[in-house]
């Protein structure tokens, strides 16, 4: 059956194919059997155009913007592949900050329709070979590839790029890549290829060792950023003295992504941009300095500490593991309110207990659950979070607890969204 419509497309995609973001691990597959197939059929793309590879827990997509809006800005034409998206499935997918057609998805899927039927891929793995085929056929330059969850049996671990970058590492996702860092870690370290550098965002001294193996075994040079860059925010934000330990000279950079975990984010990137610079990409300090300031606008991206609103202040992001969470709140500490409202969902598959002994019992909460089958019922969330004195009401829908939110806040309060990636998507 061919489809005419995008919406048509769209339900055939997210009812026929197992969606790891609407219904959890059943969804996740673990090898690269469906991927490496589905490729096969589509003549290889993924050998058809330059990559970077970006993994890590927290922060791969932020660097994996950063990096696009770099290369855009220096003029290649730039693929990104990232995900999960927050409005229109077509943000997954961008060649220079514009979303692939309505019309492309549709034909894809139609021209497809049957090896789906006889590979049976899961929707992740049907969206990367989307993704590379369409990347392929438009000639990127370069396309940046951001790893969808683990590494080592991620879809998109079938390229072999120019270099691979793993932001940090944190707990998240511990039903499927291990309890430990140390063995997630391990997931995350199966990006690392033969030959090809390896840049780590942040030195952790528990794990740094992991990929030190990993590297060795692979004879993959590889490099610490966090270990050549000092980044100190100024007053006059937005921006950071930036301090390359190498050449001890100092660059100033005005970056228009907010939060402060973006500090930890830069570092990664800087190193990429010179590994690039070394095999023949012409990136100047000016693409860099004028890329920096405009990544939202370049890319697209959104729900990273982004301001919906003044008076009330309302910010929202995605951050929704420990890791995350914790710098949510740092965020939070350091911008000026007088109460604090937080509309506060999550999914089901997390370690909950952890992430609600962080939050802050003074701030009033509008508990809720994201429309998608993994949303944590807003009753069980509101029961959990009173053992942890928060304290607050249920809502029925994202939109009721926001609305809620606002009605109940002052001009000088901060209202905050998150827990969850969807419902930043469903108050966005």
């Amino acid at each position: 059956m061919a489809f005419s419509t995008y919406a048509d497309t769209l339900r055939y995609l997210y009812a026929q194919l197992p969606m790891f973001t609407r219904v959890g691990a059943s969804a996740y597959k673990k090898d690269l059997h469906n991927t490496l197939a589905l490729c096969k059929a589509l003549k290889n793309p993924e050998h058809r155009f330059k990559s970077v590879h970006i993994g890590g827990t927290n922060g791969k997509g932020s660097s994996s913007h950063m990096l696009a809006a770099i290369l855009q800005t220096a003029g290649y034409k730039t693929g990104l592949y990232t995900s999960p998206h927050l409005l229109d499935f077509r943000e997954r997918i961008r060649i220079n900050g514009q979303m692939i057609p309505e019309q492309e998805v549709v034909n894809f899927v139609n021209s497809h329709q049957a090896l789906f039927e006889e590979i049976n891929p899961s929707f992740f793995e049907a969206t990367v070979g989307l993704a590379f085929d369409y990347f392929a056929k438009q000639e990127v330059d370069i396309a940046i590839i951001e790893v969808g969850l683990g590494g080592r049996l991620d879809s998109t671990n079938v390229i072999n790029p120019l270099l691979s970058l793993i932001t940090n590492i944190g707990l998240d996702h511990q039903d499927i890549l291990g309890s430990t860092l140390r063995e997630i870690a391990g997931e995350k370290a199966g990006i690392i290829k033969s030959s090809t550098p390896i840049i780590i965002g942040e030195r952790q001294a528990e794990i740094a060792d992991a990929f030190e193996n990993k590297a060795k075994e692979a004879n993959a040079k590889i490099l610490f950023a966090s270990d050549c860059w000092t980044i100190t925010p100024k007053e006059t934000a937005p921006l950071l003295v930036v301090h390359a330990q190498s050449t001890k000279q100092n660059l100033e950079l005005a970056l228009d992504l907010r939060g402060s975990y973006q500090v930890k984010n830069l570092p990664g990137v800087l190193s990429a941009v010179d590994e690039l610079k070394t095999q023949g990409f012409k990136i100047t300090e000016q693409h860099l300095k004028t890329a920096l300031k405009q990544v939202i606008s370049l890319t697209g991206l959104q729900g990273r500490w982004q301001t919906l609103q003044q008076e009330p202040l309302v910010i929202c992001d995605t951050g929704h593991n420990e890791d995350g969470v914790k710098e949510v709140l740092k965020n939070i500490a350091n911008t000026p309110h007088q109460n604090l409202h937080m509309v506060w969902g999550m999914v089901k598959d997390k370690d909950i207990a952890k992430i609600l002994a962080l939050l802050p019992k003074e701030a009033t909460y509008y508990f809720c659950q994201p429309n998608i089958p993994r949303g944590k019922p807003t009753e069980e969330l509101t029961q959990e979070a009173q053992k942890y004195q928060l304290n607050g009401q249920a809502y029925a829908s994202v939109a009721k607890a926001y609305q809620q939110a606002l009605s109940h806040a002052k001009p000088t309060d901060l209202v905050f969204v998150g827990g969850s990636t969807f419902v930043v998507a469903e108050v966005l």
